[in-house]
């Protein structure tokens, strides 16, 4: 019997092609491969693996003949044409239990980093300053969060924001009755009269891309912090970088950003000339890091084992 062939486009942890194997099916990976070599060879496959080298967008699953599953190995869906994929029969899997804690945690780390200036005491030490009164903390204790977005990502986020006695305030368009012993269910404009720091939590899609805008950050009541482990399009660089230099925003923690490319693996080769850019990365009060809040070793193999099992899930005749 002719094995079922599922192409790995990104690279996953070893662990999810060894498990296929052992259920039979014949697992490929061409790195060298780009968007057309890949399109000249998909149709010998049952199913593909991806991150986000390239979109599996209408134009590449029209060549997709034989293919049953897309297992995106992350939350993410953007880059696939799902909405095709679906009436093509094509099941659309992805993997947001895997990275969630991992993202929590990132969220967290980087909070607790801007409220203590680590960033840039662990700098002036190891320039021999010692400036204890500049670098006086903030708590979050008492502190108002609100969270929008309330999947996987962001009620990890509020499960582990337990025993920093702050209160956690979520909103989800597209979720009713989700209250739980971590947060309070609320609107937007519950968030914006009363949160401290706001966390977002959200995928990319036509609603939500530049969410944060002008508009939305004059909203708010408070000064606020702002903390982005979701999508860089989610927020319009220009007007964080005003929201910053006005000190209506007070801070902020991205981990993702506007001017990322598509496989998220680099930010665009003109990013330095960017000025809103330049001014953002300048700022003392701003923690950047490059997309990794879901990329933890535990992560990279936890992505792998919940692909496992939808896949298998499927039970393929």
């Amino acid at each position: 019997m002719k094995k079922r062939k599922v192409l790995f486009i990104d690279p996953v942890h070893p662990m999810l092609a060894r498990e296929l194997e052992k259920s039979g099916y014949q697992c490929d990976q061409f790195p060298e491969y780009g968007r057309d070599e890949l399109i000249r060879i998909i149709d010998e496959y049952t199913g593909i693996i991806i991150r986000s080298k390239i979109r599996l967008d209408q134009e590449f699953l029209e060549h997709a003949d034989k293919l049953r599953f897309i297992g995106r190995a992350g939350s993410g869906m953007e880059n696939i044409d799902v909405d095709y994929a679906i009436r093509r029969g094509i099941a659309c899997l992805n993997a947001p239990e895997g990275n969630r804690d991992a993202v929590g945690e990132q969220a967290i780390g980087m909070i607790l980093s801007l409220f203590n200036h680590m960033k840039k005491a662990d700098t002036e030490v190891r320039n021999g300053s010692w400036l204890r009164e500049e670098n006086r903390g903030t708590e979050l204790n008492g502190k108002t969060i609100g969270i929008i977005g309330y999947g996987n990502t962001g009620s990890a986020f509020a499960k582990k924001l337990c025993g920093f006695d702050v209160e956690v305030l979520a909103y989800d368009k597209y979720k009713r009755n989700y209250g739980d012993p971590h947060i309070s269910e609320c609107d937007m404009p519950t968030l914006f009269d009363h949160c401290d720091i706001v966390s977002l939590h959200v995928p990319l899609t036509d609603e939500t891309r530049y969410l944060v805008d002008e508009d939305f950050i004059s909203s708010f009541k408070k000064n606020f912090y702002l903390v982005n482990t979701s999508r860089g399009k989610v927020v319009r660089t220009s007007d964080l970088v005003r929201g910053l230099q006005s000190a209506k925003i007070l801070g902020a923690c991205l981990d993702v950003l506007e001017y990322e490319g598509l496989s998220y693996e680099q930010l665009q080769a003109d990013v330095l000339a960017a000025e809103d850019f330049r001014l953002l990365a300048a700022m003392e009060n701003v923690i950047l890091s490059p997309h990794v809040a879901g990329w933890t070793h535990e992560s990279h193999y936890k992505i792998a084992m919940t692909l496992l099992g939808k896949i298998r899930d499927l039970r393929l005749d």
